[in-house]
């Protein structure tokens, strides 16, 4: 699945969000927040530009799809704090 066009968020805004559920840092793939932990697998979206971090309003990632997008993150097998 390709991800949707959106405008890359700014790398130092980037860098202060983290899973609400998680704790753990997130990556940008197109209008979606991605978290890098492996239990959660939480996707967040971006709506207007802005994150929304509700894991209410998050989506469960399946294991492959979530493995996949981390591969192509570059974060693949990398365990982020």
């Amino acid at each position: 699945m390709a991800p949707a066009e959106a405008e890359p968020l700014d790398p130092e805004f980037l860098a202060l969000l983290v899973c609400p559920l998680s704790r753990k840092p997130l990556f940008q793939r197109g209008d979606r927040l991605v978290s890098t932990d492996p239990e959660t697998r939480r996707c967040y979206r971006i709506e207007d530009g802005f994150p929304v971090l509700l894991v209410e309003e998050s989506e469960e990632l399946d294991p492959a799809t979530w493995r996949a997008w981390m591969a192509e993150a570059g974060l693949e097998g990398e365990e982020r704090a």
